[in-house]
């Protein structure tokens, strides 16, 4: 099947980013140092994904199985411009992040797309894949789709775990002051709802981001239209 090399590809990606991050890290950090470790990362990281994208394209474009009506287009472009803000506003002050200062950040009040969920960018991810499951179901959306789902949960699963042990008792502040599923902390009253806006420079450049990217998916939306008949009902 022209799919199981983008299966296996998908499945590599996911696989060794997991393990890359979480089981594997302190060994290999200690064996190569941090800079090795960067290095090593950075290397397989790109590898991985270059092989995922080549076998994605290498896949003939189909009709899809199913495509998303319509009046679901617009909600799932609002959707991703929530991503998008999410993305860029966790690129600013995040204390997960491989950065020094990681475990003062964590012990300062959680503001902006933190006080959301404590996992935006993987969040922003997860929102990514749902929204293009949601929107056409060919086979290979559904694969890279269902990579990203499942490395953006298990990967903040496996975030809060090494956590733990390397800031210890900050980052266990930061889990009481935030929570995993976005909102959940100011439904429940462990953050002020006033806390919960982004920042301009995560609403300004999440837009540019959705801007960007909604003119890129222009071309793909048209095929989909013309492989759906011409029209999405």
């Amino acid at each position: 099947m022209e799919t199981a090399g983008l299966v296996l590809a998908t499945a590599a990606f996911v696989g060794t980013h997991l393990a890359l991050s979480h089981p594997l890290r302190l060994r290999l950090v200690q064996n190569t140092g941090e800079a090795g470790f960067a290095a090593l990362y950075s290397i397989v990281a790109i590898l991985t994904l270059g092989a995922m994208v080549l076998a994605y394209w290498s896949i003939r474009i189909s009709l899809p199985m199913w495509i998303a009506p319509g009046w679901w287009w617009p909600v799932a472009s609002a959707l991703m411009l929530v991503a998008s803000i999410l993305l860029v506003g966790s690129l600013f002050g995040n204390p997960a992040l491989p950065m020094p200062g990681g475990a003062k950040r964590a012990m300062q009040a959680p503001r902006g797309v933190f006080a959301i969920t404590r996992h935006p960018m993987n969040w922003s991810f997860a929102l990514w894949a749902l929204v293009h499951i949601s929107l056409s179901w060919s086979p290979r959306n559904l694969i890279v789709a269902t990579g990203i789902l499942i490395l953006a949960i298990a990967g903040s699963i496996g975030q809060d775990r090494k956590k733990r042990s390397t800031i210890g008792k900050a980052w266990l502040q930061w889990e009481a002051r935030t929570s995993f599923v976005p909102f959940a902390a100011l439904l429940f009253r462990k953050t002020p709802w006033r806390s919960a806006f982004p920042g301009w420079v995560a609403l300004g450049g999440g837009l540019l981001l959705w801007l960007l990217a909604t003119w890129l998916h222009a071309p793909s939306v048209s095929r989909i239209v013309t492989l759906a008949g011409g029209g999405l009902d």
